[in-house]
């Protein structure tokens, strides 16, 4: 049977897509069902329809799945900002799992992954320490402010979001009061005429510290005293900046930033170490979570207090702090110069004076270092947006072999890309841990463990040292000690297969098959100069050259 748009049709919903969208099937027709949920009976009408499949919008609820919930929010289905209210909490941490193992099966080519049971949320609702509300005029011409519908520019109105905390209608209420008092105009996009374009408010979860900024499209607003006498009234106002973005575009936030009120920043905590949030700062939106999931960071990173690490796309150093707590030294590198500042002054705040943090993109700052200063890496934790890491910098971190790689991702479909890349080229999957840092939303958190790889078999042979010459130059060190002698004399980590490498090199005679690639196109990581003359260096000590 052939379907067309508008056509309605009766579905079983018995999957759900990497957006939370139900799929069910109607006479081998595919339909995406926006709301509907995994066990749901529902109608739906076809609003595009191709070969075989097509999206559908949900009409009824014939007969609702076990998994279904009401929603906390009566927005849930306009504003399109939490995908999964409908559906249980506990189903959706079984879908966030399916869609991280799902990635790395088809991207990524796994099999038999090291899954971790996901690590959930305790409080579901009011966890988010960052909203952005456009404002706008509605079409009754009243200013509103909220968020735009899925897909669209158009303001569903809702000042107190079920996701964010408190505060924000406080703080909204008072701007739009402000607006209304003064005769102050919304931003409109399509003339690119209108003031107030949208209202950014911070919070500090443990430090209940509140940041707003007013982004506009001009250079302050008018009556600026009676505005923050306003917002101070508010419990907690630390921070009260202007953001000006004049340009004719989408984009939210400009570069200028003027102080009205207080101090550019507010405070925030994770763990032990604290943090300053700037308007412009990259900080987890969900402190609580932030902290279980550096934890598992932190845990897969294994440090000893002898470890170099280099954190990339550190942004404020929140990871960075965070490792250099157990590590010998943390480098960090991100893009955005204020995040570096932050970084640099959140260092001297906690007083940890084991790090540096440098400016620039992570592919170009990483070859630089290690190529031209010969900078090495123990560790080395990732965490980059959404399009994950750069090739370049993807083939600089196999050519500087670190240990282990932590990788923390918010894409799981970027991240099995990547990791595909990694351990075709020396690495193995080690664990893999979903972590829920968005509940009721379809993103998903990852904390991934690679090492380097290991010679996968063995075998067990008797020796008779009465047969051997034990004066041979082979048997005068072992892997360890010369390990032991590299890391003591130069402060360098190396591999077996380093070693193995430099005594070849050397004529030292090596077991046939150790440590040689697995395959024939395998890509193997060849020993660093630095590292080579310390191996050459150890090897000259125990006179096996």
């Amino acid at each position: 049977m052939e379907f067309r748009k508008n056509d309605l049709v009766t579905l079983e919903i018995e999957d759900c897509g990497i957006d939370g969208e139900g799929i069910g099937k109607a006479d081998g027709f595919t339909v995406f069902v926006k709301d509907a949920v995994i066990g749901d009976t529902v109608t739906a009408k076809i609003i595009k329809a191709k070969k075989n499949y097509g999206y559908g919008r949900l009409m009824e609820v014939l007969k609702p799945s076990p998994y279904r919930v009401e929603p906390k929010c009566e927005f849930a289905r306009q504003c399109g900002g939490c995908q999964l209210q409908a559906l249980s909490y506990d189903q959706q941490l079984v879908f966030k799992t399916n869609k991280v193992k799902g990635h790395l099966e088809r991207i990524g080519g796994f099999t038999d992954i090291p899954m971790e049971p996901i690590i959930g949320m305790d409080e579901l609702f009011h966890y988010r320490n960052k909203a952005q509300f456009p404002v706008g005029r509605n079409k009754e011409g009243k200013i509103v402010t909220g968020f735009y519908a899925g897909r669209t520019h158009n303001i569903i109105e809702n000042r107190d979001c079920a996701l964010g905390v408190a505060e924000n209608k406080e703080v909204l209420d008072r701007v739009i009061a402000h607006m209304e008092k003064y005769g102050i105009e919304p931003y409109n996009e399509a003339t690119g005429k209108g003031l107030v374009r949208h209202v950014l408010i911070r919070y500090g979860y443990f430090t209940k510290e509140v940041m707003v900024c007013l982004i506009l499209n001009g250079n302050k607003i008018p009556k600026e005293e009676q505005f923050v006498k306003s917002l101070c009234e508010i419990p907690g106002m630390t921070s009260i900046t202007i953001n000006v973005n004049k340009k004719h575009s989408n984009v939210i936030l400009g570069e200028e930033i003027r102080l009205l009120w207080g101090q550019e920043y507010i405070t925030d905590r994770i763990g032990d170490i604290s943090y300053q949030i700037s308007p412009l700062s990259f900080y987890q939106v969900n402190p609580m979570q932030t902290q279980k999931l550096y934890a598992k960071a932190l845990e897969y990173a294994d440090l000893h207090g002898q470890e170099t690490v280099w954190d990339l796309y550190c942004g404020i150093g929140t990871i960075s702090l965070f490792l250099a707590q157990k590590a010998k030294f943390v480098r960090g590198v991100e893009i955005v110069p204020a995040a570096i500042e932050n970084a640099k002054e959140n260092a001297k705040l906690n007083g940890l004076e084991n790090t540096e943090f440098f400016v620039g993109k992570a592919e170009e700052v990483l070859p630089r270092e290690y190529k031209k200063n010969g900078v090495y890496a123990d560790v080395i934790v990732v965490d980059p947006p959404r399009k994950g890491c750069d090739e370049t910098l993807l083939e600089t971190m196999v050519e500087m072999n670190p240990e282990r790689i932590v990788y923390v991702s918010c894409d799981s479909a970027t991240l099995a890309r990547d990791l595909k890349y990694l351990c075709e080229r020396g690495y193995e999957l080690r664990k893999v841990c979903p972590v829920d840092q968005f509940g009721m939303t379809v993103h998903v958190e990852t904390v991934v463990l690679l090492s380097q790889q290991k010679p996968d078999d063995t075998i067990e042979i008797d020796l008779d040292l009465d047969e051997l010459d034990a004066t041979s130059a082979e048997l005068k060190a072992t892997y360890q000690e010369i390990k032991d002698y590299v890391l003591k004399e130069f402060g360098l980590k190396v591999s077996s297969l380093y070693i193995s490498q430099i005594k070849r090199k050397c004529g030292i005679e090596v077991g046939e098959n150790y440590n040689l690639p697995k395959s024939e196109n395998a890509r193997v990581p060849q020993c660093p100069k630095e590292k080579e003359d310390a191996i050459k260096a150890a090897l000259k000590y125990y006179a096996m050259i």
